[in-house]
């Protein structure tokens, strides 16, 4: 399949309207929210996809914006074809609470002071980020997450939601990532916030307004940037090589190097971009996450209320989350018989090989996302029936509820058949009263763990609409749709 972009996209924004209480006890109102959306969300609301940034993204994964010369940050996974496939998905993207680029944050104006925020903005952690978008699914009307999805920052973001929302997240795509900073990591983000806080244009952070540290946060994203490179990348990418130039010139104000020309113009580009006191805010919650909760839990301990099912990807060249640090994940995971599947990209882009690495995530991801159970897309709180009860009731059941297939239920509670709507109206018309006059006793049905395909091939060879799920002892646990289904799989086309 041709993978191809989403096109032109815009950012929106969602205003909370309650105030928030955060994880430390602090408040903030008038929270706003920028988020991005790609594809369509089908009539269940059950292809909603979450994608998490890292530390300096921002709510445009995919696509682009009419002014930009880039696509968005992960535009090589999201689109038509692509592993977060916009013909099957809808994937959603939104800028974490304390951003710069449209989410509240420290450079928003403090209702209460009619200026920014600075150091007056209250601390934040992972969870309470999590929290806000949490806040935004429902403002979507989406209570079920087909997948979370997100690298570095963004992968603890996963972590996080299957531990906050365990029921609202089916499939979960933590990326070279971990479920605790290690000293390592906090060792970094500390060296850039003194970077920043150094900086005398900082003034407390009282900056807006006047000249922004640029110096501090430039030299800030310099550090990191060396981080989320790899030792032989920076070889093969630029050796000993001479910046425009044959000698060096011994001296301390020009680029001898092309590796510090690279920097430099990464941090440069970083400060028109990013707002220092974010960049202070998120790292502070990046070193404060910790899932074990300062080692008072073991980390299967920490993660044994999940339900997802996980695909848990590290790098091979990453030295910033090292591909231990997944490994730990999968394992604690596995001691709680969760389903996870851990695999290593083999790169030597170092950490941002999670960005840059186009056919090993859309070839890992994709399949992870296409291999789908039933039990993944089903409707759990399933409308039923009693055996022997009234074409009358089914009528009032369905118009209530809303639904148009009605599994009937024996007293022993197995399945005894199914109505729809259409046996309904034809009974009206007929003038049947009970439901044994007008009902399927021969249900076509499907398995918790058969694949979505073959509910969908079920489906289209009975020409039905519906499929019930039922267990090893006829139960029915729940209830699969065309619609579900008609957006992930080619069969129903």
């Amino acid at each position: 399949m041709k993978r191809e972009s989403v096109g032109v996209v815009e950012t929106q924004c969602y205003r909370i309207p309650e105030e928030i209480v955060l994880e430390h006890g602090d408040r903030l109102s008038g929270v706003n929210v920028a988020y991005e959306t790609y594809g369509k969300i089908n009539n269940e609301k059950s292809n909603a996809i979450l994608v998490c940034h890292a530390l300096s993204g921002d709510a445009h994964a995919g696509g682009w914006h009419r002014e930009d010369e880039k696509p968005g940050w992960w535009d090589i996974i999201i689109g038509p074809g692509k592993a977060l496939d916009t013909d099957k998905f809808f994937v959603i993207c939104s800028n974490v609470l304390g951003g710069c680029k449209g989410t509240t944050g420290p450079s928003s104006i403090n209702s209460k002071t009619g200026k920014p925020y600075g150091l007056d903005f209250p601390f934040i952690t992972v969870k309470d980020m999590v929290n806000v978008q949490k806040m935004l699914l429902d403002h979507l009307d989406i209570d079920k997450l087909f997948a979370v999805v997100g690298g570095s920052f963004g992968g603890m973001q996963v972590l996080q939601w299957c531990v906050s929302y365990p029921d609202m997240v089916r499939l979960a795509v933590p990326i070279a990532t971990s479920a605790y900073s290690s000293p390592q990591q906090i060792a970094f983000n500390e060296v850039g916030r003194r970077a920043i806080t150094s900086d005398p244009d900082w003034i407390s952070g009282n900056y807006y307004g006047r000249t922004p540290p640029a110096r501090g946060l430039s030299l800030a994203r310099m550090i990191g940037h060396i981080t989320y490179l790899s030792d032989e990348s920076m070889h093969q990418k630029f050796g000993r090589k001479l910046q425009d130039k044959s000698e060096y010139g011994f001296d301390f104000t020009s680029l001898d190097f092309q590796v510090e020309s690279y920097l430099s113009y990464h941090g440069d580009a970083f400060v028109k971009r990013f707002d220092a006191n974010s960049y202070l805010y998120i790292t502070k919650a990046i070193d404060y996450f910790d899932l074990t909760k300062k080692g008072s839990l073991s980390l299967a301990e920490a993660l044994k209320s999940v339900k997802a099912k996980f695909l848990v990807i590290s790098i091979s060249s990453d030295w910033l989350y090292p591909p231990y640090q997944c490994k730990e994940i999968a394992e604690a995971l596995s001691a709680n018989d969760i389903d996870v599947r851990h695999c290593t990209v083999r790169s030597n882009y170092g950490h941002d090989a999670f960005l840059l690495e186009s056919g090993q995530m859309n070839y890992t991801i994709g399949n992870f996302l296409s291999r789908t159970s039933v039990g993944d897309v089903m409707i759990r709180d399933v409308v039923t029936i009693r055996h022997g009860s009234s074409v009358e009731e089914a009528a009032r059941i369905m118009m209530t509820e809303g639904v148009t297939h009605l599994p009937v239920i024996s007293e022993e509670g197995r399945l005894a058949g199914i109505v729809t709507a259409w046996d309904v109206s034809k009974a009206v018309a007929l003038k049947y009263s009970q439901l044994e006059e007008i009902m399927t006793r021969d249900v076509v049905t499907i398995g918790l763990g058969d694949p979505i395909e073959r509910a969908a091939k079920k489906m289209n060879e009975n020409n039905i609409s519906a499929l019930p799920v039922i267990d090893g002892e006829q139960k029915v646990i729940g209830m699969i749709t065309s619609d579900g289904v008609s957006r992930l799989v080619s069969v129903c086309r």
